[in-house]
């Protein structure tokens, strides 16, 4: 647990020799030699997820990241752990270096994060749920503060189902995911409502139509749904 709250407790980082913007940070990482913190960044937003040995879920928290004078910004939108972290506001600073990222906490020890190499597949970016199918209708979900995002790296992705105004958490998942000729498929690497399907594939059809990128097949529990997601575009709010 001491990884998760970390990232977002440093305040200063020692001899800072080079300072990138956050593109360069842009997709997914792993702390060194543990499979069970990952960190994805995408589009001005953020996700940092914990498991254990046994790849059973423990945590996640995210939000939007910006870029300032030497330093990152960072707002919480969700923690699974701790609602009350909602709305609050820290500052980042960081080395990186090749793909490597070094980030120093204030007890002294570092934490040195490694780029897991990707490929991109066209998909990369932060989505909303902006429609779904119900009775054979596609059903419009307008913006609030009850959402649903999935986070996509070029090669991982998170779902995270929130609310952004009280806090509340409902759900998330995560994994790798590939996307060729038509077919979406999730390789399922954690599932905070269901452990046992840790490991499950899921394969969908999908179509990006006018900016939106449509989602349908069969749920991870067999329903059949049709979704719509559409790139969030915060200027919009």
């Amino acid at each position: 647990m001491k990884y998760l709250f970390a990232f977002l407790s440093v305040l200063t980082l020692s001899s800072v020799s080079s300072f990138v913007n956050a593109q360069d940070l842009s997709g997914a990482w792993k702390i060194k030699g543990s499979e069970n913190h990952l960190l994805f960044v995408q589009d001005g937003y953020f996700s940092w997820t914990e498991t254990n040995n046994n790849k059973e879920f423990v945590n996640t928290m995210g939000g939007r990241v910006t870029v300032g004078d030497n330093q990152l910004n960072v707002k919480i939108e969700f923690n699974a752990d701790d609602r009350y972290m909602v709305g609050d506001s820290y500052t980042v600073r960081y080395k990186l270096t090749g793909d490597n990222l070094e980030i120093q906490h204030p007890e002294g020890y570092n934490m040195d994060w490694e780029r897991i190499k990707e490929k991109d597949q066209g998909l990369a970016g932060l989505w909303r749920i902006t429609g779904r199918e119900s009775d054979g209708k596609m059903n419009e979900i307008g913006r609030s503060p009850r959402v649903t995002y999935k986070l996509l790296t070029p090669g991982h992705f998170q779902w995270m189902a929130i609310n952004t105004s009280t806090g509340e958490f409902f759900g998330t998942g995560g994994g790798t995911y590939t996307f060729e000729n038509g077919k979406y498929t999730e390789h399922i690497g954690f599932f905070s409502r269901d452990n046992s399907r840790v490991g499950m594939s899921l394969s969908f059809d999908g179509e990006l139509k006018d900016g939106q990128w449509h989602h349908s097949g069969k749920s991870s529990v067999g329903d059949p749904i049709y979704e719509i997601w559409s790139r969030e575009d915060f200027d919009a709010e």
